[in-house]
């Protein structure tokens, strides 16, 4: 048993754990972002849900998570705000929209100053080489879930800032709608519609935030 054990391919299992453990770490703290500012600007209903929380568990939704392990673009559960506690509902609503894909482009910025940091040291070892692997690809999913997410359709974060900029009337009229929104993404992902427009405003955006890397490199050469 224990020689059949040895004789497996193992690579299989640690490619999902190596995308698995980043895309749970880049939902979290999506998730979480949105929970905290919504708290400071009144609203304590993530706070009041168990959902102001580092527990992944708190935030995973199957598709979304499923999707932007392995597709590299996804959701996960939204964190319950109610914008009617807040003294500007439409504008606290944006500033909570988007401080999930702002917390996640602050993410990437630490990861990828990590890499640039640790590279040379952590390289040479077999460990060394999944912690790497590990940062990057957080890096790059969290870039992934920012540009994703900040994409004018609801329920995307994207649309609540695009909302607050429409009367009150029309507002309340198409957040009634915002649940049809899903039907509209989940087509645009699986039929690849959006896959190359986002590929490239993904690669683009992380090119931009290597400056962090750079950095790490600069900083490691010191030692």
């Amino acid at each position: 048993m224990l020689e059949i054990l040895r004789n497996l391919d193992w690579s299989v299992l640690t490619n999902v754990l190596l995308s698995i453990i980043p895309a749970l770490i880049c939902i979290t703290i999506h998730e979480c972002s949105h929970g905290f500012v919504a708290l400071k600007l009144g609203d304590t209903t993530a706070r009041d849900m168990g959902r102001l929380t580092l527990n992944p568990l708190k935030h995973f939704d199957i598709i979304g998570f499923a999707m932007l392990a392995f597709a590299g673009f996804g959701w996960a559960k939204p964190v319950p705000i109610n914008m009617y506690n807040f003294k500007n509902p439409k504008k606290g609503m944006a500033v909570s929209a988007l401080a999930g894909p702002i917390s996640n482009i602050l993410l990437a910025i630490l990861m990828l100053f990590l890499y640039g940091l640790l590279y040379d040291l952590l390289m040479p070892t077999e460990v060394g080489y999944y912690i790497i692997y590990t940062i990057i690809r957080t890096a790059y999913l969290s870039v992934s879930l920012a540009v994703f997410n900040i994409m004018p359709i609801p329920p995307l974060d994207g649309s609540k800032v695009v909302f607050s900029l429409i009367s009150d009337q029309a507002y309340y009229k198409l957040m009634r709608y915002e649940r049809y929104g899903m039907v509209i993404l989940l087509a645009l992902v699986l039929t690849g519609v959006m896959s190359r427009p986002l590929n490239s405003a993904v690669a683009n955006v992380f090119d931009k935030l290597m400056f962090a890397a750079r950095m790490g490199i600069s900083i490691s050469g010191l030692f």
